[in-house]
């Protein structure tokens, strides 16, 4: 049996479950953060001495790369991360069910990016939340739905350095 002839059981489409684990956390964190917590740097809380919680908003994408923009970029960036999932969940269709590494990858991307194109859709920026720093350094604040895309990112990098027998 060849990779296009692979039934909806016996393909990766059946990772998406991951995904969806993925967006639900996600959503459900940011409404516990935008609830429960002031907005603003200065609201943080204080968890670990590299590590704060805090609510603040991402009106760009990642680093937040354009977010001076006057709104146009909400659009770009949702129909990038549509596009993205949408040849992610072909991938997927075309991998047999048993590729666990690459249809983990490929769902964690997709779940991530659903869960910040949500946050664009509904609120018209993305939730931002957790705060890591060295001294007076401090990485850009992300989000679970950032992380999954960079885990899922690392791992189809990774794959790419296995063997074919390995896979």
């Amino acid at each position: 049996m060849n990779m296009t002839e692979l039934t909806l059981k016996r393909s990766g489409i059946r990772w998406l479950w991951l995904a969806v684990l993925v967006f639900v956390l996600d959503i459900a964190i940011k409404l516990v953060v935008m609830n429960s917590m002031d907005y603003g740097w200065q609201h943080r809380v204080e968890v670990l001495p590299f590590f704060n919680l805090l609510y603040v908003h991402n009106y760009g994408a990642a680093f937040s790369f354009l977010s001076e923009q006057t709104g146009w970029q909400r659009w770009l960036f949702t129909g990038i991360a549509l596009g993205v999932v949408l040849l992610l969940m072909y991938w997927m269709r075309r991998q047999p069910v048993t590729d666990r590494w690459s249809n983990c990858a490929y769902a964690m991307i997709i779940g991530g990016a659903v869960g910040n194109v949500f946050d664009r859709v509904v609120h018209g920026f993305v939730v931002d939340y957790l705060d890591f720093y060295w001294g007076v350094h401090h990485w850009p604040a992300f989000n679970l739905a950032d992380s999954a895309i960079c885990v899922g990112a690392a791992m189809l990098i990774l794959d790419g350095f296995r063997s074919k027998e390995a896979k």
